[in-house]
């Protein structure tokens, strides 16, 4: 299939001008209100590069000259609400509510706006926070953008576009580039490098060569740049349509060693009779799949789902360290899930991930081949209801890293697979009408455990506990009667 002529600048003007014009009332109005109080006011970044893919945005960020106590006070006169939490790095935020009879914005009709006065970012060689330097000019303003085709500004109220890095033509030919030397940019603040592989998941777009260069000599300076500003762009790039992209530019530049080095651990050389996948390749694989079977807004699993991501992602960082070669020539990987459950946690902790994230994400690592563990399909009830009960509100994305981690070229093994997980899901499926399979308990709480058995509150309470939870998950329902019989039953052998 050949790939479509990308739009010539000329076009992308006219698609630009249409989305502009749609958005255009409220942002003229406020570089109105800037004009009158004799300061310059320009759209920028991505609502600029958005319009020009014919995408409107709803969020609109601005640059201007006024200091930010002077953005503050107009702000303060236009929009219905502002704030200043970004007022340390020049940044107030506005929103003016709908007005009757519609307006521009978002669905509600609300205009949200950023106004940052014109600055340029550099890094303290001994700090991991950008100094925040402000400017006075527009063009400087947007030299220190990370890509020129975020580097593209439309002056206020006037609508005359400004392009001094030649952000257009790039967009055209779908490259990501830097607005002055990329050495440069990159060492005022590394995360532009991580920003340049985000983009190429975003964007679909390819990183021109001087400036994937320079990324892999100076992929080291990352290191300097915190830990929560790294996880922010590894979020937003596994959340993009197209997130293969972007991670192939942070594993091939050499990023991915300083930022998420069990990724490209995972290149474990082919021997030359394939007797073992490529594990790099295959988790790409993976996570593709994974993506195409998130739901929508509605479904258990709603696109995008991060857990879902980097599970599908690292679900084999433990295969490195467990590579066994075996004697007659086989190759062996026994518990990588188990590693690899305590790898991720490890790392998505250093990257200051929310707890929840990290435990999830671990546990679905962990329950990985859960499935391949019980043999061709031959499941017991009690099978069905400890698969359920461990992998508990995962479920529903433990089912889709299954379905995803089979990336075998076979078919006719890949429907043998598929079919036997379909068997699975039936059998839950079936159990649920029968039973509360997703919230098991025992018959009897710790209260009734102590009142049969006349003991306080002490570890043989939760002895007893557990008794009857392995009885109710291998049997399934009890009802209180049997279940005290075989209560009194357990705790006479204890007594005898």
């Amino acid at each position: 299939m050949s790939t479509p002529e990308p739009p010539a600048p000329a076009a992308l003007l006219r698609r630009a001008l249409a989305v502009l014009t749609e958005m255009a009332p409220a942002a003229v109005e406020l570089g109105e209100v800037f004009r009158a109080a004799g300061h310059e006011l320009a759209l920028v970044g991505g609502p600029v590069r958005d319009a020009f893919l014919g995408r409107a945005s709803h969020d609109l960020d601005f640059a201007t000259s006024a200091t930010p106590d002077e953005t503050q006070a107009l702000l303060a006169r236009w929009g219905d609400a502002h704030w200043d939490i970004g007022k340390e790095f020049g940044t107030i935020g506005a929103r003016r509510f709908a007005r009757t009879g519609g307006g521009s914005g978002g669905a509600s009709g609300d205009v949200v706006v950023e106004v940052t006065t014109y600055r340029s970012d550099e890094y303290d060689p001994a700090s991991r926070k950008p100094v925040v330097a402000f400017g006075d000019t527009l063009d400087g303003d947007l030299s220190r953008r990370d890509l020129t085709v975020n580097a593209m500004a439309v002056r206020l109220p006037d609508l005359t576009f400004v392009d001094p890095f030649d952000g257009l033509s790039d967009l055209a030919r779908r490259v990501l580039r830097t607005p002055i030397a990329p050495e440069r940019s990159f060492d005022d603040d590394p995360l532009r490098m991580m920003r340049a592989a985000r983009f190429a998941a975003q964007l679909g777009f390819d990183v021109e060569p001087a400036t994937r260069q320079a990324i892999v000599d100076m992929a080291g300076r990352i290191e300097i740049v915190s830990a929560e500003r790294v996880q922010a762009e590894i979020s937003k790039l596994l959340l993009s349509d197209r997130p293969r992209a972007g991670l192939e530019v942070l594993v091939d530049t050499g990023l991915a060693d300083h930022v998420l080095p069990e990724l490209p651990a995972l290149r474990l050389e082919i021997d030359e009779h394939h007797r073992h996948k490529d594990v790099y390749q295959h988790s790409l694989t993976v996570l593709e799949q994974a993506i195409a079977q998130e739901t929508g807004p509605d479904g258990p699993v709603p696109a995008p789902d991060l857990v879902l991501r980097l599970a599908s992602l690292l679900h084999d960082v433990g295969k490195p360290a467990t590579r066994r070669f075996e004697p007659g020539g086989g190759v062996s990987f026994h518990h990588h899930e188990v590693v690899g459950a305590k790898l991720v946690a490890r790392r998505l902790r250093a990257l200051k991930y929310e707890k929840q994230v990290v435990k999830d994400v671990a546990r679905l690592v962990e329950l990985h081949l859960r499935f391949h563990g019980y043999g061709d399909g031959q499941w017991t009830d009690s099978a069905v209801r400890r698969y359920v009960t461990d992998a508990g509100p995962l479920l529903e994305r433990l089912h889709r890293l299954t379905r995803a981690d089979s990336t075998t070229r076979n078919r006719r093994k890949a429907q043998r697979l598929a079919d036997s997980y379909t068997g699975l899901e039936e059998r839950i499926a079936h159990l649920r009408e029968k039973e509360e399979v997703d919230a098991i308990r025992p018959d009897l709480d710790g209260t009734q455990i102590m009142a049969i058995l006349g003991i306080a509150p002490g570890p043989a309470v939760g002895q007893a506990y557990q008794h009857l939870l392995a009885l109710r998950m291998e049997h399934g329902p009890l009802g209180e009667e049997r279940a005290e019989q075989e209560l009194r039953a357990w705790w006479a052998d204890r007594q005898a």
